[in-house]
């Protein structure tokens, strides 16, 4: 089956206007649907007929949001985050990938990369940098009253939702209240001349990620994914999400890439082999980097002491640094 045999069959199951694209790389099928809301018997009478010609292949049909919808970007006012030259956010479009311990690892290497750095955990409903950098069940503190100090921890500054609230309290909030809170953090946190700032974002594609890229003057998105299909399909929609609000797309890391037994040496792809490059390759992004499944990694943020700051010269810590230099290159630093 050629692509152009894929559309001509697609436009069976949805008007042509709407297919954004179809596309065939290696052993997964991908039909994008856009503007259109989503149909999930039509999606499968699709992808079950496509099975039947490639039963070999993963058949994907995805709905994306059209690039003319009008997010009112133009007119939204930015916020205004003082002491801060540039901003990078990195998200997932669902949660579970690592996100969070790739956005600590980033800002580490980042400062490695001889820049002043600041990490700030937007994850609102799941915020774990304290855990991570080891500031846990510390509260923030203010000189004013008014604005707040951030945490200094391995060199790089931060703040968290999570060290205003207890760690077991559940955030029952809507999105307006939500960004309220991370709007507070960004704007009245005494940030001290950071040349680039690391924005751990809320997993999805809601109104709260909406709401951030409106507001925030990003210089790009790092989108985070393991290399599983069911991942992947996320992380599509994440950085097609993106793309129609404006926001520029940095990358993709490749996050549980493999894993290595302790016991035997033996390498095994837990989550598939290659999938977010593949991804990256087929979207027309760039493939930063991947990072293994490693007790090591885990270990250390769950203790406080992530990698790059606990051994620095590890090959991981030089895979989240070769990571670093291919963002700083595109951003201009």
């Amino acid at each position: 089956m050629t692509e152009q045999e894929l559309f001509d069959l697609s436009i069976k199951y949805f008007p042509r206007e709407n297919i954004e694209s179809t596309r065939i790389l290696g052993n997964r099928v991908v039909v994008q649907i856009k503007n259109l809301a989503e149909d999930k018997v039509r999606a499968e009478e699709l992808k079950s007929v496509v099975q039947k010609i490639l039963p070999t292949h993963k058949v994907s049909v995805i709905f994306v949001t059209s690039a003319e919808v009008n997010l009112g970007v133009a007119q939204i006012e930015k916020w205004q985050i003082n002491g801060v030259k540039k901003i990078i956010g990195v998200a997932s479009g669902k949660g579970g990938v690592g996100k969070s311990t790739t956005a600590v690892n980033l800002a580490l290497a980042l400062a490695n990369c001889g820049q002043r750095v600041a990490l700030v955990d937007a994850d609102i409903y799941g915020p774990s940098v304290p855990t991570m950098l080891g500031y846990e069940g510390s509260p923030l503190t203010t000189a004013d009253g008014e604005h707040f100090n951030p945490f200094l921890e391995y060199g790089i500054q931060s703040v968290s939702i999570g060290a205003l609230i207890d760690r077991n309290t559940p955030l029952i909030w809507r999105g307006v209240k939500a960004c309220g809170a991370i709007e507070q953090l960004l704007t009245q946190t005494l940030w001290n001349n950071v040349d680039i700032m690391v924005l751990d974002m809320p997993p999805g594609t809601g109104d709260i990620l909406i709401t951030l890229s409106q507001r925030i003057d990003f210089a790009g998105i790092v989108i985070v994914s393991t290399p599983q299909d069911i991942a992947l399909i996320d992380a599509v929609k994440g950085v097609n999400m993106f793309k129609k609000i404006g926001t520029p797309v940095l990358g993709i890391v490749e996050n549980m890439s493999w894993f290595v037994c302790p016991h035997c040496g033996k390498r095994t792809d837990i989550f598939g082999f290659d999938g977010a490059k593949e991804t990256a390759v087929r979207l027309g992004e760039n493939f930063l980097g991947d990072i293994p499944l490693d007790m090591v990694i885990r270990a250390g943020a769950d203790n406080g002491a992530p990698i790059v700051a606990a051994s620095p010269d590890s090959p991981h810590s030089k895979a989240y640094e070769q990571i670093a230099h291919k963002i700083l290159a595109q951003i201009g630093i």
